[in-house]
């Protein structure tokens, strides 16, 4: 299926493994794919930046912690800000929210190796596919991989592009939009 993507497509499945790996995390997630391309300087990177999709929302929505409900926490009394301050002062600043490395071929806080794709990762490339057939394109380039990460992003909870501030509705007609533009 690889051979069917276009040099701008692979190198935003190459920018997702960089992410994963950056961010110390198991396994690459179609969050990394969708933040590789907010970093790119392509047309699709702009246009995420113009929506409101910046690295760093999606690095937020990616760091361990924040799908902790501190309502939740409160009613078994847990304050969450208490712990958050008292895991900065014995183990430094930011170490609640950094990423553990609970993978056994991590050295040094570096994955080594194969990172693995993640299922709705794996259903984001295989819908990319979908998207450029739908659409009667020859190859799949980053359009159809952010009209993927849409389709996919409606069935996780929490939602990347929910949590990144971001309509679905909106994201998918902005990402079309471009692709008329282009056309």
């Amino acid at each position: 299926m690889f051979e069917r993507f276009s040099r701008e497509a692979r190198g935003v499945v190459v920018g997702a493994q960089v992410e994963a790996r950056r961010l110390q995390t198991g396994a690459i997630g179609y969050e990394h794919l969708l933040l590789a391309v907010a970093r790119s300087d392509g047309p699709h990177g702009r246009l995420l930046r113009d929506i409101g999709i910046v690295p760093e929302h999606i690095e937020a929505a990616l760091r361990p912690g924040d799908d902790l409900d501190p309502d939740a926490l409160a009613a078994v009394g847990i304050d969450l800000d208490t712990v958050r301050e008292q895991a900065d002062r014995v183990f430094g600043a930011g170490a609640f929210d950094a990423a553990a490395p609970a993978d056994p071929a991590r050295r040094h806080g570096r994955a080594r190796g194969h990172i693995p794709f993640t299922k709705p990762a794996k259903k984001t490339l295989e819908l990319a596919l979908r998207e450029a057939i739908r659409l009667g394109d020859k190859t799949i380039d980053v359009g159809h991989i952010l009209l993927a990460i849409e389709r996919v992003d409606r069935d996780e909870r929490p939602s990347i592009l929910a949590r990144a501030g971001v309509d679905p509705a909106a994201f998918r007609s902005a990402v079309e939009a471009l692709r008329a533009e282009a056309a």
